[in-house]
């Protein structure tokens, strides 16, 4: 028999004043509790009860043992509980992949409230346009652009990844302010160089706008291709010409005026944004609080 739980038995004999109190107490027969009461004296050579039919009195020893039953068992319990808080506790290593700008701009910035609220956890942070088999790269959680094929993965939806065309005023006072899509075709246009295999490939060459009039495909051409936003970024405050680029990355300068909204009444289409998750790995608390907050923080309402 488990001599924890004979012990358990045992007081709970002692505190309830006899077997047939303890049987209901702790769910089991008499018989039952009998047979913890007998394992425990076998195993110790000692008599813990003295029983007749009327009533039961501890020995010297049985006293004594009884205090060390509750010393012992309380220190099960709590090492219990110390263990369920241990796996309850987010602590370690989490490997989190995403996309370059979304994660200078936006997942970065937030990452400090994370921490602050589970200081345990360590974070191994990987931007890059590409996309890492989270499997094979040994990554934790992934935020992915666009469409994807990993069946085998949780994907979370998150609001959607929305882009601006604008342009430094310092171009629009130079070559004039475009008023519609097909204006655009007069204007040097910078456009991001999207990585071979990416749904957007396309985009480099036409940009496709929609407004009152529905979508509209309007085909681009300009100084300069770049494969980083932050680059496209830089060169469009200069004034080297109009510019599509992430919301993230932008506003700031669309508040503070260094960035103006081109063809404001068209708007890009956005990119759907999801969080990326093996289910067997949600059970560790460092990726399920993970993945709370990213839900909080970015998570369709």
């Amino acid at each position: 028999m488990d001599v924890f739980q004979s012990m358990s038995v045992y007081v709970k004999v002692v505190e309830a004043g006899s077997m047939t109190a303890a049987a209901l107490q702790c769910d089991m027969s008499t018989t039952m509790v009998g047979n913890h009461l007998r394992a425990l004296e076998q195993r110790l050579g000692v008599q813990l009860l003295q029983r007749t039919t009327r009533r039961q009195r501890l020995t010297e020893f049985g006293s004594v043992y009884y205090q060390r039953c509750l010393d012992v068992l309380g220190l099960v319990a709590d090492s219990e509980r110390l263990a369920e808080q241990a796996l309850d506790e987010p602590r370690g290593l989490l490997r989190i992949t995403a996309p370059l700008t979304f994660g200078v701009e936006r997942l970065a910035p937030a990452l400090s409230d994370f921490s602050l609220q589970y200081p345990q956890v360590k974070m191994d942070v990987v931007l890059t346009n590409s996309r890492p088999d989270l499997l094979e790269s040994g990554l934790d959680v992934a935020f992915r652009l666009g469409h994807f094929e990993e069946s085998n993965l949780i994907a979370r939806p998150l609001i959607d990844y929305t882009l601006t065309v604008c342009a430094a005023p310092e171009y629009v006072a130079r070559r004039g302010m475009p008023k519609t899509p097909e204006d655009l075709q007069q204007h040097d246009c910078l456009s991001f160089a999207y990585p071979a295999g990416d749904d957007w490939q396309s985009v480099e060459k036409r940009w496709r706008l929609s407004g009152p009039d529905g979508e509209i495909l309007v085909d681009v051409s300009g100084p300069m291709l770049m494969n980083t936003s932050a680059g496209l970024h830089q060169a469009a405050r200069t004034g080297m010409g109009i510019v599509m680029l992430p919301d993230a990355l932008v506003e700031q300068d669309l508040r503070d005026g260094k960035l103006v909204t081109v063809v404001a009444d068209y708007q890009p289409p956005s990119r759907p944004l999801h969080l990326l998750y093996a289910p067997d790995r949600y059970r560790l608390p460092k990726l399920r609080r993970f993945v709370e907050f990213a839900m909080q923080t970015w998570g369709r309402s």
